[in-house]
This record gives C-alpha cells, sequence and structure tokens, in this order.
C-alpha cells in the first residue's frame, strides 16, 4: 500500500503487448524513482520486439472514465503522456489538464510517441494539429526526438536543433528536451535542454546496443517522476538522462528483435551516470574525464575578505592548507581605484601564501589573479556563464599552464555544468542557511553533501552556514574534501583555527558518517502555484 506522502502521476499511454515499451516502461521508471504511477490506457497495441500488428485507440468515454475515477480519488501531481490513439483522446486530455488546473496545478510532460521503434506510423495528421495546437500550449515539458521535432513543427521547423526548441517554447512550452538517441553521433549521447533555468547540451557517453526499446518513455516517465518528487525542470533532466542510461545499460534481448530497456533502482548513486551540461550550443566532441585526486584536499578552506585578513590567518599556528581571497568591490570606488585595490591585494596575499606554503585561491577576478601571478582559481556559475568562448580558451590556456581552477554548484545542472570543465575542485552549497549571500537555494544538508562528495568527478568542498566546529566535523564526516569556514575566522584567526582544525580531523575519522542518499533532495523549491506547475522564469536568476 503506498504512503500519503508518496506522489502520484498518470501515464496517459498506450499498452505494449510485448512489455517493452509504453505503460510497461513507464512503470518501470515510476517504480525506480518510487512515485506512484496510475496506469491509464490510451491506446491497445498489437507488437513484439519485431512489429507492430495493430493499433486500437481506446474509445474517448472509456478514457474519459479511467481519468474521471482517478481524478476523484488519486489526483496527480503530473501527468505524463505517450501514445494518444486518436485525435479525439488527445482533446480529452487537454480538457482534463484545463480541469484539474482549476483547482490546483498539475505538470504536464508530452512524450509525443510519433512512430515506433519498428517504423510503423503511430499519428496521423489529425492528431498531430490536437499536438500542435491544443496540447504544446499546455505541456510543462516535452521531450521529442529530433525526428519528432520536424514532425511537430512541419514547415516552420528552423535548422538546428536549438532553434528548433525555442521554436517549440515560442509556442508555449514552458521547457524542451530534444533528445538525441536517434541522432547519428557516434561515441556520445547528446540531448538539447531549454528551460527557464538552463539552456545546454546534456552528454554521456552513448550505450552501444541494439535493446533500444522503450528508451523514450522511460526517459520521459523518469523526467515526470522527478517533478513529481519536486524538482525544476533543468535538474529533473538530468535525473532522466541518468535514469535512461542507466535502463539503457542493463538492456537485454527477449525475442527476436530489440529488447527492452530496464529502468531500475540504484541509478542515483552511479557516479559514471552524471551527464555534463555544456555553456554553449555546440556539442562536445568528447568526453572530459575528471581529474577526481589530481588537487589536493583542502580540509579547512579558510575564506578571507582582504589581504590583511589572508595574513592573520597564515600567521596561525597550525595554520591551514588552502585560503581563498574572496574581495567585493567597495560602494563608489572608482574603476581605477578598485583595479589598484584590486591587484595589491592579489599581490600581497600571494606573496604570503608562496611564502607560507599555502595554495592561494582567488575568488572570481580570474584576470587581474592571472595577471598578478594567480596559481588558483574560483569562480561562481554567473561568471562562468559571462565568459566568452575567447575568454574561455584564455581560462583554459592557464590551466594547462598549470593553474588550479574551483567551480560553485547548487543544483544538479550546474553541478553538470561544472563537472563537463574538468575541475579541481567543486563547491557544494549552501550545506545549511547562510546569510553571507541572497541565496534561493533550499540548503542542501550532509546528505547532499554526501551525495555530491560521491558523484563529482573532482574533489568537492561544503560551503555556507558552517559556523560551528561541529559542523565542520560532519562535513568531514560525509566525505567531502573540504569545509568552507567564513565568518568563523573571527577577528583573530590564530585563536579559532585549531578548534576548525581539530574538528576537521575528528570527522575525518569517520565518527559522523553520513549515508549517500539513492537520490539528493530538490534544492529550488518547486513552484507548483505557476501556470502548468513549473518556476517561474524570473526565479532562473539565481547564480
Amino acid at each position: 500500500m503506498r504512503t500519503p506522502a508518496m506522489p502520484v502521476i498518470w501515464s496517459i499511454a498506450g499498452t505494449d503487448s510485448g512489455g517493452g515499451a509504453g505503460l510497461a516502461a513507464d512503470q518501470r521508471a515510476a517504480d525506480a524513482f518510487g512515485v506512484h504511477l496510475c496506469p491509464v490506457v490510451a491506446a491497445v497495441t498489437a507488437q513484439n520486439t519485431t512489429t507492430v500488428t495493430h493499433i486500437e485507440p481506446m474509445p474517448a468515454a472509456l478514457l474519459e472514465a479511467q481519468l474521471a475515477a482517478l481524478a476523484a480519488d488519486l489526483p496527480p501531481r503530473v501527468i505524463k503522456t505517450g501514445l494518444l490513439g486518436s485525435a479525439t483522446n488527445a482533446r480529452v486530455l487537454a480538457r482534463w489538464v484545463d480541469r484539474l488546473r482549476a483547482h490546483g496545478p498539475v505538470a504536464l510532460v508530452l512524450d509525443p510517441v510519433l512512430r515506433a521503434n519498428t517504423g510503423a506510423a503511430l499519428v496521423d495528421e489529425p492528431l498531430l494539429q490536437v499536438y500542435r495546437q491544443e496540447l504544446l500550449p499546455r505541456a510543462s515539458v516535452i521531450t521529442p526526438n529530433q525526428r519528432e521535432v520536424t514532425a511537430l513543427l512541419a514547415a516552420d521547423a528552423p535548422q538546428g536543433v536549438p532553434a528548433q526548441a525555442a521554436a517549440l517554447r515560442a509556442r508555449g512550452v514552458q521547457a524542451v528536451v530534444i533528445t538525441g538517441g536517434d541522432a547519428d553521433t557516434p561515441g556520445l549521447s547528446h540531448d538539447w535542454l531549454d528551460t527557464p533555468h538552463a539552456c545546454g547540451w546534456l552528454t554521456l557517453p552513448r550505450v552501444v546496443t541494439t535493446h533500444q526499446h522503450g528508451t523514450g518513455c522511460t526517459f520521459a516517465s523518469a523526467l515526470a517522476a522527478a517533478l513529481a518528487l519536486g524538482w525544476v525542470a533543468a535538474d529533473a533532466v538530468v535525473l532522466a538522462k541518468m535514469a535512461s542510461t542507466h535502463a539503457l545499460r542493463h538492456a537485454s534481448a527477449v525475442g527476436q528483435g530489440a529488447g527492452p530497456v530496464l529502468a531500475c533502482a540504484g541509478f542515483g548513486t552511479d557516479p559514471t551516470l552524471l551527464p555534463h551540461l555544456s555553456l554553449d550550443d555546440l556539442p562536445p566532441e568528447r568526453w572530459a574525464t575528471g581529474l577526481r585526486g589530481c588537487a589536493r584536499a583542502p580540509g579547512v578552506y579558510a575564506i578571507a575578505n582582504s589581504a590583511e585578513q589572508v595574513a592573520a590567518v597564515l600567521r596561525a599556528t597550525p595554520t591551514v592548507d588552502t585560503i581563498q581571497l574572496r574581495l567585493k568591490r567597495p560602494a563608489g570606488s572608482s574603476d581605477a581605484a578598485w583595479s589598484a585595490q584590486l591587484q595589491d591585494a592579489i599581490v600581497r596575499s600571494q606573496g604570503a601564501a608562496d611564502a607560507a606554503q599555502v595554495l592561494l585561491v582567488i575568488n572570481d577576478h580570474w584576470r587581474a589573479a592571472l595577471a598578478a601571478g594567480a596559481r588558483a582559481l574560483h569562480l561562481g556559475q554567473a561568471d562562468l556563464l559571462a565568459l566568452t568562448a575567447p575568454e574561455r580558451a584564455e581560462l583554459q590556456a592557464a590551466r594547462a599552464q598549470g593553474v588550479q581552477l574551483g567551480l560553485s554548484s547548487h543544483s544538479l545542472w550546474e553541478l553538470c555544468r561544472a563537472a563537463g570543465l574538468q575541475p579541481d575542485l567543486i563547491a557544494c552549497g549552501p550545506v545549511w542557511p547562510t546569510t553571507t549571500k541572497d541565496m534561493p537555494w533550499v540548503p542542501q544538508g550532509l546528505d547532499n553533501l554526501a551525495w555530491w562528495a560521491h558523484m563529482a568527478p573532482a574533489p568537492v568542498v561544503g560551503i555556507g552556514g558552517i559556523l560551528e566546529p561541529g559542523q565542520l566535523q560532519a562535513v568531514a564526516a560525509s566525505g567531502a574534501a573540504g569545509g568552507c569556514v567564513v565568518r568563523g575566522l573571527g577577528d583573530d584567526p590564530s585563536r579559532t583555527l585549531p578548534s576548525w582544525l581539530g574538528a576537521w580531523d575528528l570527522g575525518r575519522q569517520g565518527d559522523l558518517g553520513t549515508l549517500i542518499p539513492h537520490l539528493p533532495h530538490p534544492t529550488l523549491i518547486h513552484d507548483w502555484s505557476s501556470p502548468g506547475g513549473m518556476p517561474e522564469p524570473s526565479s532562473s536568476k539565481v547564480f
């Protein structure tokens, strides 16, 4: 018996008598996420692993009866569609979406199943017209492959996948994922993500198998399950990519043709399933291998706000192995004055750190830092996204000369974006509520920090709200490579650092070990009050 807390999703789709795709695949994906799926039959197919011999749409009255029965007892957080069977059934769906949204927000995930893997056509022109005119404007997320996008947009289809996704959003779709399973890209599988929070190519190494039946159903149902668990679309797509790739790895033959993919639990703790997210609309040509273990673990990661505080930290005995200089521009300072002040602080801090054989990391001001001879940089996601292509090349050239790079992350998509750049360090935060910065993120907690440390392709440091040595001890026990101390340094770091260093050493002994969760928890609140159950686009300004 399901618990009251278990989210409910409806899948309105077709049956597959071979057990590979349709509602069978949807059920497996829902079970892998731990959500309750209500299988609503919109069409019945006679098929096996080699062919589809018959398709019979459900009568509209029978579809209506199924939905009415569910609405009275099992209202959904998310509706996911597959094979709808007829234009009449698609209109029934559109009416029910409106009816349900009149009482509360419901997300709609469209998987436009237009053609079977065997090549059989599954829609006619009237149904396509209902998709275009009635379903696209109601969709929270749509998950077509590249052939399906062309069919949906028809003569209006622009050239290029990013432009096609933008065209779908212009028709009212709130978020688009154009999957690349059908694309001819050997070695890598690219999905184009276009959501209110993030855009880019989401990439994993391609799974080479002939057994791919039900991949699209699995991806869309996994995405719907993640939305039902509270994730925003950009993060839900990351989890769907992980789950469907895991399902492909577990696919096997059951007949003479393409066998089914098998979604199952366990995908959420496999580091090889973490995708990479590109910074622009150029898909990566190779899989970037992570640099886990190449940078030294910072342990107590001190963050100072001035060259004077850097010097005070370095005078402490013992002191830290890593210190970050995070400078804020004074209000009203001119460009020339700020540039001179910045350069002076970096040069003085770098000299002091070199003398103490401590790694100095410069936050954000990467160009001034490189000019002053800095050996390590840290960038937030906003600064990362602001880089032009030539600036990224300049930064990568510095890294080739040995300059280390750390990157911030607060969400799954930001972690994927960081991972694709092969950083030396990834920050996970905020671990606890913090007033150092005004941030929209739900605290990561020790559970998410442990997941980050396990999954990320580089050492992870926890940051945010670490105010007491006991908290730092717990961060160390979570498996993180470091914990950031900001306000806790106090006015006299020589008095505070012994407690922080001692807490870190205690935590590394494993007394407070944190279990790695099967899935992390969402770090942005899913705004179910917005249209279609998706967050408002204004919440994208969160970096």
